[in-house]
């Protein structure tokens, strides 16, 4: 008999990608330079010449090597230069058998999760949230619970934090920088949660801390802000990240997890995560992408790129009468909507072929998200489009 949960979740789609979907059909349709799709984060900038390099190197293994398995927390060599990179970049002292490899972002915060909670348990995010997260903390039988963000800035609330906790609550997901906001939390903030955190625990089993998830694809795509090392601020901390923004790599689903070794629970952890991946079937990463990071592991990416598609496309729905969050990393823009009905404006600007995500699905109405990772033609041609949405708005 079909699981009628799964059915649902592949009926239902994510609006991310439905957008998408129907950016795809009217680029088809009309051209693609008349589709302004800002719905995807899905990096137009080259990925790094080095990767081609590593690529070109990596086919002149014999095939065993170059397309056998690779052990299942992933190649020595790869976990390895992810640590030393982290020992470089934060003073730290991690080993390669700290970090598990795995397919992508999703597979980290999936394994993660059902590394770390039990049937029953509550799990916290930050709303506005990657909608996704949702999906996989109710897939390892839990509830997700939401705390919103402060209204104003965007940053983490500890105070909303602090009233999501339960005796059920077993983790606490953050990504700074933000997805959607582009926002950044400060060390001040993440202090903050920490202590709070640490309160908390101290009234609990010290077996059953709660633990903080802490999902960092954006870390390298910041305009001058600090992205503080979370795991330095507090010790319960398990690190997920992607090479999907900061190699421009999102369709070879290579990221990895980082139990660190100063977090009390390691031993006990990373068995757990190996497990999780084992029963999820996320073992061994692409053998390809692990020795392409070996040899890319510290390229940096192109954020003067996405810094120019920032300026322009403020610059200019500032002027247009939109308001917006000032975004200090990542590359999405979270505007307000013209309306109260986020939906009903995202429908209006397709008129416009302007493709934008609602931020209902981000536990938030009220809002969209535009991803500007798109080519610096696509937004300055956009904008003229966005002028007319606006000026319709004033005129209704």
């Amino acid at each position: 008999m079909i699981n009628e949960t799964m059915y649902a979740r592949g009926a239902e789609s994510s609006i991310i990608r439905e957008i998408f979907s129907y950016g795809l059909e009217r680029k088809a349709q009309i051209g693609a330079e008349n589709v302004f799709d800002f719905s995807l984060g899905n990096p137009s900038v080259p990925a790094p010449a080095a990767v081609a390099k590593s690529i070109k190197k990596a086919l002149e293994l014999p095939s065993d090597q170059l397309h056998g398995y690779t052990p299942a927390p992933g190649l020595p060599q790869c976990r390895s230069a992810v640590a030393e990179s982290l020992n470089r970049r934060f003073d730290t002292s991690y080993e390669g058998k700290d970090v598990f490899m795995t397919v992508g972002a999703a597979a980290s915060l999936t394994c993660t999760l059902n590394a770390i909670t039990n049937p029953g348990d509550e799990v916290i995010v930050i709303a506005p949230y990657f909608p996704e997260y949702c999906v996989w903390i109710e897939k390892a039988g839990c509830t997700c619970v939401e705390a919103l963000a402060n209204e104003d800035t965007f940053q983490l609330s500890v105070g909303n934090v602090l009233k999501a906790i339960t005796d059920k609550t077993a983790a606490v997901i953050i990504d700074s920088p933000n997805n959607p906001t582009g926002a950044v939390y400060t060390r001040d903030t993440l202090t903050r949660l920490a202590n709070v955190l640490r309160e908390v625990n101290a009234k609990r089993d010290p077996e059953n801390p709660i633990m903080l998830i802490s999902d960092e694809p954006y870390r390298e795509i910041v305009y001058g802000a600090e992205v503080p090392w979370v795991p330095s601020i507090y010790e319960h901390t398990i690190v997920c990240y992607s090479y999907s923004k900061s190699l421009s790599l999102p369709g070879e689903r290579v990221g990895w997890i980082l139990v660190p070794n100063t977090n009390p629970q390691a031993a006990r952890l990373m068995p757990a995560v190996a497990g999780a991946a084992r029963t999820l079937g996320f073992v061994c990463a692409p053998a390809l992408f692990q020795r392409v990071i070996i040899d890319c592991i510290d390229e940096p990416s192109d954020v003067e790129a996405y810094a120019r598609n920032r300026t322009a496309l403020t610059d200019a729905l500032a002027e247009y009468g939109y308001t917006y969050v000032e975004p200090d990393g990542a590359f999405y823009l979270w505007v307000k909507a013209l309306e109260p009905d986020a939906n009903a404006f995202c429908e209006r600007a397709k008129k416009y072929e302007l493709l934008a995500v609602p931020s209902d699905s981000f536990g938030m109405p009220g809002w969209f998200r535009l991803g500007y990772c798109v080519s610096y033609e696509t937004i300055v041609n956009s904008l003229p489009a966005w002028k007319q949405l606006a000026d319709e708005y004033r005129r209704k």
